[in-house]
């Protein structure tokens, strides 16, 4: 099992940046760990993948906005978000793709203010 914690969320206005990050239980190491997102009334969505080897891969809507980054050591995840939008607020979640199962954190809540 994986257990995963995000934090850094918050309040921020258009055009400001935000660092999310996600603590796993567990070695990372082979592991594939990505961010979703979901808006109010929205289904979740994509936003950024990166690979156990370090290969990452972004959502049309993020990409030179948001890069996403692992540290084997800790154990940890991040998202640095740059140039916010409005329509980037969501809760965002930590995913881990690990023994063919899906994990999830409990969320994140990112509000960006115009």
């Amino acid at each position: 099992q994986v257990q995963l914690l995000e934090s850094g969320g918050g309040v921020v206005q258009a055009g400001g940046s935000l660092r999310l990050s996600c603590a796993a239980s567990r070695r990372i190491i082979n592991i594939n760990m990505g961010w979703y997102r979901q808006a109010p009334g929205a289904q979740r969505e994509f936003v950024a993948v990166i690979a156990s080897g370090g290969s990452t891969n972004y959502a049309d809507s993020v990409k030179g906005r948001f890069t996403i980054s692992r540290d084997y050591v800790k154990n940890m995840m991040y998202l640095q978000m740059n140039s916010l939008k409005p329509e980037d607020t969501a809760v965002y979640y930590c995913n881990a793709d690990y023994s063919d199962r899906n994990y999830w954190g409990q969320g994140t809540q990112v509000t960006v203010s115009s």
